[in-house]
């Protein structure tokens, strides 16, 4: 990848994608405050990204964690002298899965060889976001605003999407991805489409014309409708399974093959898809 360097989608909002894991962070700068949105992966990260920040403003800075996994908010800690919004599920995700989080990388790390990203995830710090949110919420950035939205459960139960109306830009976290299938780990296949869905089909939505995902390029409304059709599908087509009697992972999987995702989102898929439906 070519030198990081913060790409201007719309006046005074910025998208900067980085080499490690394709991921995207923003920032929103207004007349007298600037939102950046996610903060990395670890400390350092976070100072190199805030270090980015001050090349384009010296204004005071607030931060939106759009969820609660590792890579978009473990960099906290550069920024703890901020106000860090997020959902409130994101909070309760962090007490419960920070520390496993953090060993599950450190050790895929250092199965990669890559010590120093190990002992720098180790040594981070966690800092939790502190201003909570339950409803749409706007921020005033002096002269615009950015408006904090959830509507409903998808690659997590607690993604929070950031629209800047006057620019027509969204900021959708990791409910949407470019360049790769979306992540399924820990998601909610049959509600996902449908809460992309919901964002499309918002005023927001229906006024803004590009679209920042977690990770990998900036996108067009064209790519996310087609996003959300192809999660939309792979969730009617667990249901339409499920309702049948499908037994197993290992049967979901082959009942969804078609739909052009790889096998192991399809799995990944599958067995959130039963967790999720065993009463």
């Amino acid at each position: 990848m070519a030198e990081v360097t913060w790409e201007q989608v719309a006046p005074g909002v910025h998208v900067r994608r980085h080499e490690e894991l394709n991921l995207n962070c923003g920032l929103v700068v207004g007349s007298e405050r600037a939102l950046v949105i996610d903060t990395r992966s670890y400390h350092e990260h976070g100072m190199e990204l805030l270090a980015a920040v001050r090349e384009v403003t010296d204004l005071e800075v607030v931060v939106v964690n759009t969820h609660a996994h590792y890579d978009h908010c473990f960099g906290n800690s550069a920024f703890r002298d901020s106000q860090i919004y997020a959902h409130s599920g994101a909070v309760d995700d962090l007490v419960r899965t920070a520390e496993i989080q953090r060993e599950a990388i450190v050790a895929h790390m250092r199965r990669t060889d890559r010590e120093h990203i190990a002992r720098a995830i180790e040594m981070t710090e966690i800092v939790m976001p502190f201003y909570l949110v339950e409803e749409d919420t706007e921020l005033d950035l002096g002269g615009r605003v950015a408006t904090l939205m959830h509507r409903g459960r998808g690659h997590t139960d607690h993604d929070l999407v950031v629209g800047v109306p006057d620019a027509g830009v969204v900021f959708m976290g990791d409910l949407v991805e470019e360049g790769a299938d979306p992540h399924m780990e820990d998601a909610y296949p049959l509600e996902w489409g449908a809460t992309v869905r919901a964002f499309l089909d918002s005023d927001l939505g229906a006024d803004s014309g590009t679209w920042v995902p977690g990770h990998g390029l900036v996108v067009d409304r064209a790519f996310v409708e087609d996003q959300a059709s192809l999660l939309e599908r792979l969730a009617a087509r667990l249901r339409e399974l499920l309702d049948a009697g499908a037994l197993g992972v290992d049967g979901l999987v082959s009942g969804c093959r078609g739909l052009g995702l790889e096998d192991q989102t399809l799995r990944d898929a599958a067995v959130r898809a039963l967790e999720l439906r065993t009463p």
